[in-house]
């Protein structure tokens, strides 16, 4: 629900290659507005584009489409053939691995042409017949964007609850279908939180997340019974707190369900259900406290607790479970051992080099997701003989992480493995036998071999001596002498790791000569907990110092050059993008920021804006003066001055539910007012989506494609 987006959308040449006179880019007109805050005055000239049904608003924004397309005219063969080639990458009739449930095989298939997965099913065994479940190709049909927000399939494998968006406003609607007779139930229930649902066992009740429509946040629990009217559905929860957010979902032992509440990185509450008592009151595990984080995992007689109680980099522990029993008041009559953390039993303890960042429970294995030196580990611990051992993965820079396993009796791990030239692989683990069974790899098609590329990782050191870890990737025989192209990416904002995964539309890029850099800096959690917490709030611009010390440290090195060097960086890593070239324009020849989350400081003061309340313990609340002043003196947008920026493709989703599209709009206006160079400046406004672009998984390659297109123009690449 944050501002997160990792879509790599690249910049255009500013003049047509077949005219003699430069395009005329359009100007949004000057209406300036009066802002006032903590008695300090700042002077808005864009103010009015956020008035998003305003025809003058949508005809700039029609004007700046087609300005980029003029602009890209001389490069269009080039952006067909990088987007044949990055589909004739992919395998187009192709088929996860199926994982069980229950007494069915789940999994998902495309079919040659289509654009979205088909879901399926099989009783028993592989061998069984199939049944489709959704086929979202049909279900797509009559809209310019789909989503599936994922389903829940009832006890008795007969119903399943799944929510639709249309829009992008990542605002679903609630339906239930019955697999056995393919009929969709009459409710639908609007505006609800995709994928946070959950059935009671009784099959007939069932529990969802409803989302105020302006702010997007989910806030209120109902309880609906199955046909009937959901105007009579019940109320079970409201979270008064807006700047929680939630999740709903029931246990992997399948006997709760329950309501997770988190404040960003500040607070956790959880409560919890019997789903065979779906009347019953919801009981809180334990009651939230500023600056206490935990995650519950229910594990026959007791619950595992993830916690960073007295442990920055979280430490594990368990606790008897002693849910309020049947007669018992729920009120007041929770277990004193789960309230009461000084009776909880430390597990494994609290490691200041390690980040304990996950975990899965089965019967007889405990399965932890940990963090060390930025890369991601996966241990294994026998709760039967307390054999403790790490998975090995044998590359320098890669990631791993702990799979979808549903099936709580079993001895085998699935877990997901993908490094820079390793295509995102699924492997079987068997936890007793140690066996290691790989079952599917993606097939990268049109001649793919990773023995092709080359991966690297190091560390640069930043202005105040921290050392932040880089990957990258670039194909065999590209020369380390400044002549190559590199493109550099980063995240860096809510704890979370940019982990160095595979790409096949990235080989369009490296086969081309470009060199691929992820720059892991402060801001994540690659390096522990302490990572985030200085990347964050008042010390946010050791992000955009790091950013900006990598790219120093890849041109001191010879990875590349100014001319050469390009910046990524999407949501919240377009705000590092508005900053860095803020900060260091002459490093880099052009930007990509991708739905860019620049205008902070006017964001954060209007609290009806999607998210804000939401983020106030990630960049602070500029009602207080001490945050407002910290956060304009970084805020892209409040920080344009007339200087030379480099070439910068700017790109929005009219329907953007993360970061609004007048932030990006509002920017490059000021921007082109502004700037006083010649370089290139672009606004790209999908008018049909939101924060993710194009939901079709060929659609989203078009956009690539153009991205890529301008980006190899700028260095002379056009084949």
């Amino acid at each position: 629900m944050k501002r997160t987006c990792q879509l790599f959308i690249f910049s255009f040449t500013l003049y047509s290659m077949t005219q003699a006179q430069p395009i005329t880019p359009p100007k949004a007109a000057i209406k300036p507005k009066e802002l006032i805050t903590n008695g300090h005055k700042r002077i808005d000239k864009y103010y009015y584009l956020n008035e998003r049904e305003n025809p003058e608003v949508i005809k700039y924004l029609t004007e700046e489409n087609a300005y980029v397309d003029q602009v890209l005219a001389p490069v269009k063969d080039l952006q067909t053939k990088l987007f044949e080639e990055m589909k004739g990458r992919i395998k187009q009739q192709d088929e996860s691995v199926p994982y069980k449930e229950g007494n069915y095989y789940y999994y998902t298939r495309y079919i040659t042409g289509g654009e979205y997965p088909i879901y399926c099913r099989k009783k028993g065994s592989l061998q069984g017949a199939e049944e489709i479940m959704f086929d979202g190709n049909t279900m797509a049909k009559g809209h310019n964007y789909y989503q599936l927000g994922g389903f829940e399939v009832s006890d008795n494998d007969e119903l399943a609850i799944f929510a639709e968006d249309t829009v992008s406003r990542r605002l679903y609607t609630l339906r239930v279908k019955n697999l056995k007779t393919g009929k969709l139930y009459t409710e639908a229930i609007p505006n609800t939180e995709g994928g946070s649902f959950a059935w009671a066992t009784d099959n007939k009740t069932l529990f969802y997340i409803k989302k105020d429509p302006q702010t997007l946040l989910g806030y209120q629990v109902y309880r609906h019974a199955l046909g009937a009217d959901p105007k009579t559905d019940v109320l079970v929860y409201e979270e008064k707190d807006n700047q929680f957010y939630m999740g709903l979902g029931r246990s992997k032992s399948k006997k709760y369900i329950t309501i997770g509440s988190d404040h960003n990185g500040v607070a956790t509450e959880y409560r919890l259900l019997e789903a065979s008592k779906p009347l019953g009151e919801f009981v809180t595990f334990l009651p939230r406290q500023k600056g206490h984080e935990y995650d519950i995992v229910h594990y026959k007689d007791k619950f595992y607790v993830r916690t960073n109680w007295k442990a920055e980099n979280f430490r594990l522990m368990e606790v008897p479970d002693n849910y309020p029993t049947s007669d018992s008041s729920p009120k007041t009559k929770v277990g004193v051992s789960m309230t009461d953390r000084a009776a909880w039993k430390e597990v494994i303890p609290h490691r200041s080099d390690v980040y304990l960042e996950n975990m899965d429970i089965f019967a007889n294995h405990l399965v932890l997701g940990e963090r060390k030196a930025g890369l991601t580990n996966i241990r294994v611990i026998n709760q039967i003989t307390k054999a403790d051992e790490y998975l090995d993965f044998g590359e320098p820079a890669y990631v791993a992480g702990i799979g979808y396993n549903p099936d709580f009796n079993t001895n085998v791990l699935r877990y997901g493995y993908s490094s820079l030239t390793t295509p995102g692989s699924t492997f079987d683990y068997n936890m007793d036998t140690k066996a290691k069974t790989l079952m599917k790899q993606q097939e990268v098609l049109g001649g793919f071999d990773k023995n092709d590329y080359v991966s690297e990782r190091f560390f640069a050191t930043a202005r105040d001596g921290v050392k932040v870890p880089v990957s990258l990737v670039y194909r065999k025989g590209t020369k380390k002498d400044g002549s190559a192209p590199l493109l550099q990416y980063s995240y860096g904002s809510y704890g979370y790791s940019t982990d160095p995964g595979f790409s096949s539309t990235r080989l369009s890029l490296l086969d081309r000569g470009f060199i691929f850099a992820i720059a892991h800096i402060r801001g994540g959690q690659e390096m522990g907990r302490h990572w985030y917490e200085d990347g964050k709030m008042l010390k946010k611009k050791n992000t955009f110092n790091d950013f900006v010390d990598v790219s120093e440290h890849l041109v001191k090195n010879k990875y590349t050059s100014p001319d050469k060097l390009f910046a990524m960086g999407g949501s919240a890593g377009g705000l590092l993008m508005g900053a860095v070239i803020n900060q260091a324009p002459q490093l880099y020849r052009g930007v990509v920021a991708a739905v860019p989350f620049v205008d902070v400081v006017t964001t954060m003061l209007d609290e009806s804006i999607p998210l804000t309340t939401g983020e106030f313990e990630e960049w602070g609340n500029p009602k207080n003066k001490e945050y407002y002043d910290y956060m304009l003196s970084y805020s892209p947008y409040d920080n344009v001055e007339k200087k030379a920026y480099p070439n910068l493709l700017v790109t929005t989703g009219l329907h953007d539910s993360q970061v609004q599209y007048w932030e990006p709009a509002k920017w490059v206006a000021k921007l082109r007012e502004m700037k006083t160079d010649k370089n290139q400046l672009l606004l790209h406004t999908n008018m049909e989506a939101g924060h993710g672009g194009a939901s079709g998984r060929f659609q989203a390659l078009k956009e690539i494609a153009l991205e890529y297109a301008f980006m190899l123009n700028l260095v002379g690449e056009r084949q």
